[in-house]
């Protein structure tokens, strides 16, 4: 483009020249240069803030990384790399012979817990009537001391038939007391209940839940629509439930965005609903339309974490560019790219609307340009 201007630049000045016939001496030449100086850097200032530009641009795509929920051997292997998957459809499986069991096991636990009620059930029915023939008995040999007492005062019974009688009624009443202890630990224990249910039975409700839980898990589904890249498990491998060690990558089908970096100088100029355009290396000689979605509101290189360091102006020497998501209008679907291929981007702003004709013609160039390379 400074070449372009320069040219047209000089073409001008020589057409004035011979068609004015100005002369050319020591006032005019310097002039013209001087003009032609202040002129083309002029615009070339103005295209450069108001229209922004940048190399540093990309296709950005988020990944899940798969990690299995449990540890086990890999029996299947169904899916197949860049394929379209749906959300739920299985990646892979993981043998379920342990798990199975351990289902087994808490079904047992349950029905062996929902048992153990009804026997709770059953012993406290047998507690409350303990203690209505305690308190039976108590009553009984409560009347029969009192009887005694009355015959003792009458002569009819002797002080050891009452101390006899007096000792069956307060064993009686000890009877009465630890019937009534029992039935309220049998209550208690019957009542003990987390949101209505036994607490035994929710510890093993929830043990079965955790059992069946595990076992699902052996199936390892896809978490949305996408596809799987660069399959390298095989069936025999140990699937591990570490997050450093996925076992997979899944893409995401997303909505596709771009983003590039900015010079900060550029921050003015750079606002959601401008007008945009990419040119991608892979696709020589066109340009495509787009616009800007949003601003990143705050840059990687000023980020600061709690820790025992101090921040230092180290910190500062690093110079970060703005991160602007944009968004492509055009439909390139038919070229088929891969996710994460590389763009330059033009941003047009709405300040001097007209130099933004330099930056088009420049952008154009510059595809055309990546026609032209050396890879040997």
């Amino acid at each position: 483009m400074d070449l372009l201007l320069i040219l047209t630049y000089t073409a001008l000045c020589v057409a004035v020249f011979k068609i004015f016939r100005i002369p050319l001496n020591k006032w005019t030449v310097p002039t013209a240069v001087l003009g032609g100086i202040v002129l083309i850097g002029t615009l070339i200032l103005l295209m450069n803030y108001n229209h922004p530009h940048t190399a540093l641009g990309g296709n950005v795509y988020v990944t899940t990384p798969i990690v299995p929920n449990v540890r086990g051997q890999v029996v299947d292997v169904p899916v197949q790399a860049n394929q379209p998957l749906k959300q739920g459809d299985i990646l892979f499986k993981i043998d379920q012979t342990r798990f199975k069991a351990r289902v087994m096991e808490a079904k047992a636990a349950l029905q062996d817990a929902q048992q153990s009620v009804l026997g709770r059930e059953a012993s406290y029915a047998t507690a409350k009537a303990n203690t209505l023939k305690a308190l039976a008995e108590r009553d009984r040999t409560k009347k029969e001391y009192e009887r005694y007492q009355k015959g003792a005062k009458r002569g009819a019974f002797t002080a050891s038939d009452v101390d006899n009688k007096r000792q069956i009624y307060l064993a009686a009443e000890a009877s009465l007391e630890a019937a009534e202890a029992e039935e309220d630990r049998q209550l208690l224990s019957l009542t003990s209940q987390v949101n209505g249910v036994d607490t035994t039975v929710a510890k093993a409700q929830a043990a079965l839940e955790q059992a069946q839980f595990d076992l699902d898990s052996t199936i390892v589904r896809a978490p949305t629509d996408g596809y799987v890249t660069q399959v390298t498990l095989r069936p025999g491998m140990m699937a591990v439930p570490m997050p450093l060690r996925p076992v997979m990558t899944f893409v995401n089908e997303d909505r596709t965005r771009y983003v590039g970096a900015f010079r900060q100088n550029s921050l003015l100029r750079l606002k959601p609903g401008f007008e945009a355009e990419f040119i991608f290396r892979a696709l020589p000689g066109q340009t495509f339309q787009g616009k800007v979605v949003e601003v990143l509101p705050a840059i990687a290189e000023g980020q600061i974490q709690a820790q025992g360091m101090l921040v230092g102006d180290k910190m500062f020497n690093n110079q970060g560019r703005a991160l602007v998501v944009l968004e492509m209008t055009d439909d390139i679907s038919e070229h088929n790219l891969p996710n994460g291929t590389n763009v330059e981007i033009a941003v047009y702003s709405d300040s001097f609307h007209h130099v933004s004709i330099m930056r088009k013609v420049l952008i154009r160039m510059k595809s055309w340009q990546n026609y032209l390379y050396l890879d040997h």
